[in-house]
């Protein structure tokens, strides 16, 4: 098959860090408040600005809180995991390494007495129905690294005893979220909205707050970890009072990505950004023969983390080191011509491909996209 002649003007489909906002460029930094503190009025109104425009943006509840915390999505859960786990039992759900990572915590390194994993393979779902709402639920929104996400908010109670805690960092921006069923939730700078990484976003409903409150853990709580002090909320964390010491061109640059989300249209317009580059990506498969989603399911399909798997016979009789080393071949080729970066599946997901469809990423460039999959496909088939 001959070599496509057009590239995408965008290379980078990574899934995170992904891609800047269309137009990035250093410039967008200039205005950083670099060398100040963050505690200096200016630093605290800039850092405020990105908790008032996500808010905005998001339709966050009035009376629900959002801060900056520290160490990405990662720190955001754990920071929630370690300071609100252990007051009743917990059901956690995984379909895909993030999920199973938050079980190792829960189970291995809390050692709670009182949990229920779970668990779908790649590609599914839990039975949903199976979770008990008089317990804490802990849950990835959406699957990074298998494709899948939730459908809706429908099978999470209204009249919960326990919190419904969301790790949400690749859905935040491009899905829409019923706020009112989610007491946590997480996400990061660097996914949808293609900001640096090491800063996390964590938001707490009344009843997060009011366990907080209420229940004290009973393990030692890292310094990083502490939203409360003599049994109250600190709430200066929620009113630009970090933790720790976020970067401020990191800062500025959460802030260049969150106006240009309201200048495309907010939430509904980054959604449907989203939207039309998994389309482009649904129309190719359903005429490609040798490709198919890894989430079959198209309520259950992501529109930011897209995984693609191989089902070409010849691909299908290989053992798994010999599927996993033509993916990764077929990863190195798009890479090596510039037309996708970082698209390999993430590793411990079936071979295939992942491409970042969030709504930094251009239709155009999913369009584009195409032929050099196709090339790539043609370059590791057999004679």
């Amino acid at each position: 098959m001959p070599k496509p002649t057009t590239k995408p003007a965008n290379p980078r489909f990574s899934s995170g860090p992904c891609a800047k906002r269309p137009g990035w460029t250093v410039a967008a930094l200039q205005d950083a408040l670099v060398g100040r503190s963050h505690r200096s009025q200016p630093g605290k109104a800039r850092i405020q600005d990105v908790l008032d425009r996500s808010r905005a943006i998001l339709g966050l509840p009035d009376d629900y809180r959002i801060a900056i915390v520290p160490a990405s999505d990662t720190g955001a859960v754990e920071m929630a995991l370690w300071s609100l786990l252990g007051a009743r039992g917990v059901d956690v759900l995984a379909w895909e390494s993030f999920g199973e990572g938050w079980i190792t915590d829960i189970v291995k390194q809390l050692k709670l007495p009182d949990v229920r994993a779970l668990r779908a393979g790649y590609g599914q779902l839990p039975d949903l129905q199976q979770v008990s709402w008089d317990r804490d639920v802990v849950f990835t929104w959406n699957g990074t690294t298998a494709g899948v996400k939730l459908p809706d908010g429908d099978w999470i109670a209204e009249d919960r005893q326990g919190l419904a805690i969301a790790d949400a960092t690749s859905a935040v921006f491009a899905m829409d979220l019923p706020w009112r069923k989610l007491d946590v939730v997480t996400w990061s700078w660097q996914k949808v909205l293609g900001g640096e990484g090491a800063h996390g976003m964590l938001v707490l409903s009344p009843r997060a707050v009011a366990r907080l409150e209420s229940y004290t853990p009973p393990w030692p709580l890292p310094k990083l970890f502490r939203m409360t002090a003599g049994g109250k909320l600190q709430d200066g964390i929620f009113h630009a009072e970090t933790i720790n010491t976020p970067s401020m061109l990191c800062v500025e640059d959460a802030l260049d990505g969150l106006k240009w989300a309201q200048q495309v249209g907010g939430l509904p317009g980054l959604i449907a950004r989203s939207q039309r580059n998994l389309a482009v990506l649904e129309a190719w498969v359903a005429r490609t023969p040798w490709v198919q989603f890894l989430a079959r399911e198209p309520a259950t399909r992501s529109n930011t983390s897209v995984c693609l798997i191989f089902t070409a016979p010849w691909f299908q009789a290989l053992d798994l080191a010999q599927q996993t080393a033509v993916a990764k071949r077929m990863a190195a080729l798009l890479d090596a011509e510039n037309v996708a970066l970082d698209a390999a599946f993430y590793r411990d997901a079936p071979p295939g491909l992942r491409i970042w469809c969030g709504s930094t990423v251009e239709a155009s460039d999913v369009e584009a996209l195409l032929p050099w999959l196709e090339w790539a496909f043609a370059a590791v088939t057999p004679a």
